[in-house]
């Protein structure tokens, strides 16, 4: 047995005798963080590091499987969860490791699953193909959907977005949410195709990632506001033929 194992031992022992924890919750903290430590091949408290962590989300983010398909946001979270308390477990016990203060869990688009799915969600993905409009517009338009599908954005976040908070190599980008806080955000492997599509259509020099791209403006490169965002989701909402009242928080 490794020293590892024998912290994790003795951390489930702790849950089960002092933190009073059901067999079921022990036995998945005991699943979430051995897929952990056998994926980053893990030995020694010391080798869980801040770079290691992003590795491993981002892992979750992309796990795919034939049974069940990719991992719920909620489940990727559970998996975060595990490690922050096994961290603490070994903080209290003067064990040098990662702060668990420093792994933040990722934003669940709750409004997003309680409004629109299946069907519904689908055809509002795909109406901006539907339309007329030039065709850079419908690249940037399918990009901000699928942004506010997958990442639970703030519409302000999103109209907020530069070119340098993007990172399409490690499919992610940072946001400064609320209280200028930064926080990263994962891309799906569908929203990173949009992004790379739009960019494409793209000549500007501008730093903003949505523009107006509004031909009859004297600033046609200006960046997309809040409003118009809300307006775009709105439109699309009726290209698609949906009756509820969708905005731009429904697909968060």
């Amino acid at each position: 047995m490794t020293q590892l194992e024998k912290y994790l031992t003795q951390f489930l022992e702790h849950l089960e005798i002092e933190k009073n924890r059901s067999q079921k919750t022990i036995k998945n903290y005991h699943f979430y963080l051995e897929r952990f430590f056998d994926w980053g091949k893990i030995n020694n408290p010391e080798d869980i590091d801040l770079e290691k962590i992003r590795q491993f989300r981002l892992y979750l983010n992309r796990f795919t499987n034939k049974k069940t398909g990719g991992l719920k946001k909620n489940t990727q979270n559970y998996h975060l969860i595990a490690i922050r308390s096994f961290l603490k477990y070994l903080a209290k016990r003067d064990i040098k490791t990662l702060g668990s203060e420093k792994i933040e869990l990722a934003k669940i688009p709750e409004r997003m699953v309680e409004f629109l799915e299946g069907v519904d969600l689908e055809k509002i993905l795909e109406a901006p193909l539907l339309t007329g409009e030039p065709e850079i517009i419908k690249k940037r338009d399918k990009a901000i959907l699928e942004l506010l599908f997958s990442t639970g954005l703030r519409v302000s976040e999103l109209a907020n977005l530069k070119k340098e908070n993007v990172n399409l190599e490690k499919d992610e980008f940072t946001v400064r949410g609320k209280g200028n806080k930064p926080r990263l955000v994962f891309l799906s492997h569908q929203a990173k195709y949009c992004l790379k599509k739009y960019f494409e259509k793209r000549a500007d020099l501008e730093p903003w990632i949505f523009l107006r791209h509004d031909r009859a403006s004297k600033n046609p490169d200006k960046p997309l506001t809040p409003r118009s965002i809300q307006r775009i989701v709105q439109r699309y909402a009726k290209v698609a033929g949906l009756t509820k009242k969708i905005t731009p928080h429904t697909l968060r």
